[in-house]
């Protein structure tokens, strides 16, 4: 039986059309690799060199913190003492809540609890494989987001229950650097996490930043851009992360209410907010939800824009980018409004 494991870094595209070199700032760039993908930071002005190198501390502080395959993580903790309230931190709270407003909102299609069924799947391991239905049916009788319990500072999962904050945690991050860089002095920078991209400000020249979106069906190429200020815009696609057995591909975004890749219609959801944090979730659920629920999540619940890339060839943007978006590629543009 053959296997192919394939995972795709995923880094959207920044297309910088700069000032001319004698009157650009200063600008301070690092970067990593950290939560499985390689980040990138760039801040320009005043105190950028100080922003950056905090920043940067803050990624593998994080990282450590929220790590389900880390044993001292505060996720692992909470995973290991699952019937028991484990105290944490106000970033590991905060990614529960939103995670579970975004788990009520869309009935489940996004569930951090869903951690069995990853592990079992093995993605991003050299373990993956298509497990048996006895198997998933087991692993998703331990799936519980509605008994997840928080206080002011405290977490409790039900018994049994394991949680990852893998399809949140680059959300959180971006939002929690890009705060870190405002409240330093930096008015523009930009901060590029795989498939999660979060400005603050504008360019140094004044213009707003153009972020790539790239096409699931050609990832060397993209498909539009989005003009943002102080907006994140999150990608997620069934082509970042897969693997192939006997000729047939699975990608990681598991369908909790099946247990397996989520069949939606969906090549990629990208999200534009103001939140990172919720830009993240929500990518994951719409993906999920396919396109007319993701839509509708979208009119009951606003607070975002969305750009839905369809198995058979159309792009469908929300109403709100109508000033923003550029398509690129062949798609069929369609908008959708209230």
């Amino acid at each position: 039986m053959k296997r192919k494991i394939i995972i795709f870094l995923n880094v959207l595209l920044i297309i910088a059309l700069g000032t001319s070199c004698s009157s650009k700032p200063k600008s301070v760039q690092s970067q990593i690799f950290a939560m499985d993908t390689v980040m990138s930071l760039t801040a320009y002005g005043k105190n950028s060199d100080e922003a950056v190198k905090a920043a940067t501390g803050e990624i593998n502080r994080l990282d450590k913190m929220l790590s389900a395959n880390d044993a001292d993580s505060e996720v692992s903790k909470i995973n290991a003492s699952s019937g028991s309230f484990v105290t944490v931190s106000g970033a590991v709270l905060r990614q529960i809540a939103v995670a579970k407003e975004v788990s009520d909102r869309s009935g489940g299609a996004f569930d951090i609890s869903i951690l069995p069924l990853v592990e079992l799947w093995g993605f991003g391991t050299d373990k993956a494989h298509v497990p048996s239905n006895g198997e998933i049916s087991e692993a998703m009788s331990k799936l519980n987001y509605r008994g997840i319990e928080a206080t002011d500072s405290s977490v409790r999962i039900p018994q049994g229950t394991k949680i990852t904050l893998a399809a949140i945690a680059k959300g959180y991050t971006s939002q929690h650097l890009c705060e870190l860089f405002k409240g330093m002095g930096v008015s523009s920078a930009i901060v590029s996490l795989g498939g999660n991209v979060q400005a603050v400000g504008v360019k140094p020249d004044g213009s707003k930043w153009r972020v790539a979106v790239q096409d699931p069906n050609d990832t060397a190429k993209f498909l539009g851009t989005v003009e943002i200020a102080d907006l994140a815009v999150v990608t997620s696609g069934g082509y970042q992360r897969y693997f192939e057995e006997n000729g047939v591909s699975y990608h990681h975004i598991l369908d909790p209410k099946t247990g397996r890749p989520a069949e939606s219609g969906l090549s990629s959801v990208t999200i534009v907010c103001a939140d990172g944090t919720l830009a993240d979730a929500l990518s994951t659920a719409l993906f999920v939800l396919g396109e007319d629920g993701a839509i509708e999540y979208w009119r009951s619940y606003g607070g975002f824009e969305a750009i839905l890339v369809t198995n058979d060839g159309r792009v469908v943007v929300t109403e709100g980018l109508k000033s923003s978006f550029s398509l690129s590629g062949s798609y069929k543009l369609q908008y959708a409004g209230k």
